[in-house]
Parts: structure tokens; sequence; C-alpha cells
């Protein structure tokens, strides 16, 4: 539970309700339905209106991230050289739909308009990695990759944790 962003905040005051869900989000890494609650609370107005300002602006997640954001292209050009199959490729080998998260948080699949890679397209992005050029059969071993690095990093941290 976030204790110290309220403090910031003078309480009924309906112009704080945007940096307030910032700051939680920026906390937390998304905003928990406990949170929009204490937020309505705090400025004194119904959730309805906290859900509907949360709703109504892209920057706001009501879902934790996995810890892959894949973000795939749909520009003209990804678009041209067919990204919906690339789309459909990630959302099949993923068992989730652009704007979900895996189960065990390990990928979340976004789509983006332009990734500014025209050049490479199709493209998407692994966090910070590019890859283009793509086609549906290069979409297996980009999940492995991560898959894997994941599970390396998370054997790394059990080893350490246990010493």
């Amino acid at each position: 539970m976030i204790t110290n962003i309220y403090s910031n905040y003078s309480k009924n005051d309906r112009s704080s309700l945007i940096p307030i869900l910032q700051d939680i989000q920026e906390e937390i890494g998304y905003l928990p339905e406990s949170e929009l609650k204490r937020a309505a609370e705090f400025i004194g107005i119904p959730l309805s209106t906290v859900y509907g300002v949360a709703t109504f602006y892209n920057q706001f997640r009501l879902t934790p991230l996995g810890k892959n954001i894949i973000r795939v292209c749909r520009g003209t050009a990804c678009h041209v050289k067919n990204s919906a199959n690339i789309l459909q490729a990630l959302e099949t080998e993923l068992r989730i739909k652009a704007g979900e998260t895996t189960r065990d948080k390990l990928f979340t699949l976004e789509t983006v308009a332009c990734i500014g890679a025209c050049s490479i397209a199709p493209v998407i992005s692994v966090n910070d990695e590019y890859f283009g050029r793509l086609n549906v059969k290069d979409i297996p071993k980009i999940i492995t990759k991560y898959t894997r690095e994941s599970k390396l990093k998370k054997s790394a941290e059990t080893t350490m944790a246990g010493q």
C-alpha cells in the first residue's frame, strides 16, 4: 500500500486526481483497484469518476505489465509488409491478444502506431531491442530467447538468495 504519495496532495482537491494516479502507477507499475478506491476516498469523488479517468487516458494501466514488453509496429510500412501476420503469430505463440499479459507475467503484447524503423519493416521491439525484416518463422525463436533469459535470471536470483 502506498502511504507517502498522498502526503504530497491536499485532501478533497479534484485537480490532483491525474497526478495522484501517475504517482501510483510510477510506484506500483499499474493502478490496482484498491488504490483507485483509496484515491477516490482521498479526493472525495466517486470511484466511477476515478475509474473513468483511469480508463480514458492511454497512459494508465489497470493490470500489471509483463517483464518483457513486446511492441508490434502497425505503421504503414509495417502494415504493407504484413505486420498483421507477425501480430497474429505472437498472439498464437503467447496465447494472448494485443493489450494482454501472459499468465506468468513474462510478456505483455502491445501494438503501436509506428516504431520509427520503417526501413526494416516489419518491426517489433522487445523491451529496448528491435527485430526487423521479420517473418512468422522468427517469432518462436524470439519468444524462446526471452523465456530462456528470464529463467536464467530467476535461477541466478534464487542462487544468490540462498547464499
